[in-house]
């Protein structure tokens, strides 16, 4: 009799720790449950009902994250659930859909009813809609059919599942939208409610593809010998960053990726108000060239780079977005402004040769440079004088252009570089003639007066180039939150 007692206070203990252990438990039926087992005047079969009541309750239920305790339990991600796993016990997080995969990662989970299993789990399962954050425990199966709803091609037969957070009955559109083809009448809502909008496996990819353009970018510039800033942004007039004056100091090569704001009023599916930049500086031994060459080797070794490790990101973006892939060259083309003008010129294009080219002829140049040279990536420069801003190094042999440059993906702009003035005189009378207050850049160029290296540089908008190279053509589909797009 005292063994038997002594057993039946064991199975309490442990029925009660684990009642309490899980989050999952609803409140009033531990209690009821556990008031039971405790009840001595019960029979040993009413208590054994009891403490299948709390076992079964603890398979599923509603709960809120309270950060009470730290269980050591482990939780696997989706992508690494597979056929090695197979008839082992894995627990995964995720949100439910009920049709096509929309997650990067994602599995099929089975629910039964079974001898561990009760028909109110699977009813509890059942109320579950669409975007429910759950956790799910269960074993892998390989089922003999391929899955054709999820990218994991094995099964989870489900022995417990939690729900911790709901999602509203009726979503702002039906979250399988976006991830079909275009729909510009629908563009508007999904980028407004972007916490949907980016479940999407193609909007997903697209920032694990700018996450790999950056740190490409880092890599290759101190492969270089550059070394990584951070520099103050606000100044009190329109000079050039700090990037610009830390030559000053002897640092030689520098780069910073940092946010850039501009105030442009510009209501368009390609310029921001707030973006990633990457501003660069470098040192110049002989001619603004080498700043170029730094573009053709940075650019090159980038987009080699994404299409090599970035396959699957690309083949997700493509499966929404019909893509061609982009066409560049080993040795990135280098036109002057004024073959730009010729060829536009050749092509029945009206164009003033001294005055900065439009957004469509950028466009139309862009279309011809493909056809005639086979790349959509290309270099502009020698810019007319004056387009380009007061701290650009003017021609040697025309005052009439400047050693400035622009480059190009797909017939879009995304950098514009120059070599810069490095001599005070000089850059207080082109600051003077381009009408600026002295004053207002009094410190900036106060630094060239204790000498400096003759240097040049760029800045790159990041978004930009993930878009161009993906090859989309909404600017607001690579930021994450859709606050300060544009100035109306």
């Amino acid at each position: 009799m005292k063994e038997a007692e002594r057993k039946l206070q064991q199975f309490r203990r442990k029925k009660a720790d684990a009642a309490m252990e899980a989050d999952s438990l609803s409140d009033n039926r531990r209690k009821i449950a556990a008031a039971a087992m405790e009840d001595d005047s019960l029979s040993d079969n009413l208590r054994k009902k009891a403490a299948a009541a709390i076992e079964a309750d603890s398979l599923f239920d509603n709960y809120v994250l309270e950060s009470k305790h730290v269980s050591g339990r482990r939780w696997t991600e989706i992508r690494f659930v597979d056929e090695t796993l197979k008839a082992k016990t894995v627990l995964v997080r995720g949100q439910i859909q009920t049709s096509r995969a929309m997650e990067v990662s994602s599995i099929q989970c089975v629910l039964t009813v079974a001898d561990n299993l009760s028909g109110q789990m699977v009813k509890f399962a059942t109320s579950l809609s669409k975007e429910f954050n759950v956790d799910i425990e269960g074993i892998v199966s390989v089922p003999d059919y391929p899955i054709k709803r999820a990218t994991q091609n094995v099964e989870l037969q489900i022995t417990k599942i939690y729900c911790f957070n709901k999602a509203l009955p009726t979503l702002p559109f039906n979250i399988f939208d976006p991830a079909r083809s275009e729909d510009d009448n629908k563009k508007d809502t999904c980028l407004n409610f972007r916490v949907l909008y980016v479940c999407t496996p193609a909007n997903q990819q697209m920032f694990r593809i700018q996450c790999q353009v950056e740190t490409e970018f880092r890599q290759y510039l101190l492969s270089e010998g550059f070394l990584g800033i951070d520099t103050p942004k606000i100044t009190a007039g329109s000079s050039e960053g700090g990037a610009l004056m830390t030559i000053c100091w002897g640092f030689g090569s520098v780069f910073e990726f940092d946010s850039v704001f501009r105030a442009e009023k510009s209501h368009n599916l390609i310029y921001l108000c707030e973006f990633i930049g990457l501003d660069l500086e470098m040192e110049i031994k002989e001619h603004y060239s080498k700043v170029m060459d730094i573009v053709d080797g940075l650019f090159v070794a980038t987009f080699h780079s994404l299409n090599e490790k970035c396959k699957k990101e690309l083949e997700a973006i493509g499966n929404q977005y019909p893509i061609e892939p982009l066409k560049y060259l080993r040795k990135t083309l280098r036109l002057t402004f004024e073959e730009g003008v010729q060829m536009l010129k050749e092509a029945d294009v009206e164009v003033n040769p001294l005055r900065d080219l439009n957004t469509e002829l950028k466009r139309k140049l862009g279309k011809i440079v493909l056809k005639k040279y086979g790349t959509e990536f290309y270099i502009l420069h020698r810019y007319p004088t004056a387009v380009r801003p007061f701290y650009t190094m003017p021609c040697y042999d025309n005052p009439s252009y400047i050693n400035s440059f622009d480059v190009f993906i797909r017939g879009e702009e995304i950098i514009s570089g120059s070599q810069r003035v490095h001599d005070p005189k000089l850059l207080s009378t082109r600051s003077q003639s381009c009408g600026i207050d002295l004053k207002s850049i009094e410190a900036y160029i106060d630094a060239f007066r204790n000498g400096t290296d003759p240097h040049g540089g760029f800045g790159v908008g990041l978004e930009r180039v993930v878009m161009l190279f993906c090859g989309l053509n909404n600017i607001f589909m690579i930021i994450l939150y859709r606050f300060l797009c544009y100035l109306a």
